[in-house]
């Protein structure tokens, strides 16, 4: 009895996605015929690569039993100064790695601070976010920066063949993900602490550095998925961003990823994206009121959560 309890666990917590994916997938296609069709998949895969991106560092900061709140005003901030920086004419290459490294240092101060005051990341992210929101406003004192040139536009709008370039970099970016957290060392200290952090810090893990790491990660894809967006739009908006923070936070819980931490995986965030993205899409080809969806998606979050406690 107990052994065959053990397995349907088991089983739910391997598969269950997946089949609600499937089952998902099935259900809108049997409503609508404008749903299973190529150009369909390629816009959802499409629309799902910036919150993927973010995603992703978002597991990893999940998995240390942290959070982070500033995503969106991440996004809003690297968002304008890459569009400003090419806009002067900077080279896009040059562009991209300033954006970059301004993301990745927001999500340093955010380690850093979390690890030295023992704040709860919670409280040190909320403060972050309006910090980046602020400084989004101030540098373009409130308005957009469009115009942007060609070269730049074309990792928001280009294509390599038929697959268009944002689902080519959020398919590097999973990659990465996975392979950091599954066939590096550092993915095995992400793991331990936050399964215990103390536990793994007394084992000799320097809990502080990997903190920080997944941070600096974190801010860092995040402002990659706001220069791809700058890139789609044709300008930087300070007002970008609102909500991405909990439509990443919803991906990565529906994925599977325990918000206590040391439990997840990419590829359960590659599914929870695609999941919430096609969940949107459906509602959207059924004609659903935005006012609806918004009822839905929080349903969905909530089951998720419920299920996978029950499951555990």
């Amino acid at each position: 009895m107990d052994k065959t309890s053990f397995s349907v666990r088991v089983f739910f917590q391997r598969f269950g996605l997946v089949i609600a994916f499937v089952v998902l997938c099935m259900a809108l296609t049997a409503l609508s015929d404008k749903f299973l069709t190529l150009s369909n998949a390629r816009n959802i895969l499409r629309q799902s690569s910036i919150n993927g991106i973010i995603s992703v560092g978002m597991t990893m900061v999940i998995l240390t039993a942290g959070i982070d709140l500033s995503v969106g005003s991440v996004l809003a901030l690297t968002g304008v100064v890459v569009a400003d920086l090419v806009q002067k004419g900077w080279a896009t290459p040059v562009a991209l790695t300033a954006a970059l490294a301004l993301g990745g240092l927001v999500g340093v101060l955010s380690g850093i601070i979390i690890n030295k005051t023992k704040v709860p990341p919670f409280i040190v992210t909320l403060g972050m976010m309006t910090i980046a929101r602020g400084l989004a406003l101030i540098y373009t004192e409130g308005g957009p920066i469009t115009g942007l040139p060609k070269d730049f536009r074309f990792i928001g709008t280009g294509s390599v063949g038929p697959v268009p370039m944002p689902i080519i970099i959020a398919g590097l970016v999973f990659l990465f993900g996975h392979i950091l957290l599954t066939r590096t060392r550092a993915g095995e200290y992400v793991y331990a602490i936050g399964d215990n952090e103390v536990a793994a810090h007394v084992s000799g893990v320097p809990t502080h550095r990997y903190i920080t790491l997944v941070y600096a990660i974190c801010g860092l894809l995040t402002a990659l998925a706001s220069a791809i967006l700058v890139a789609r739009l044709n300008g930087g908006q300070p007002s970008a961003g609102y909500g991405f923070e909990f439509d990443a936070i919803a991906a990565v819980v529906v994925g599977g990823t325990s918000l206590a931490g040391g439990e997840g995986s990419i590829a359960g965030t590659l599914l929870g994206v695609l999941f919430m993205e096609v969940l949107k899409n459906g509602l959207n080809i059924l004609n659903v009121s935005s006012f609806y969806q918004q009822v839905v998606k929080g349903v969905v979050i909530a089951l998720a959560l419920l299920l996978h406690r029950a499951i555990r």
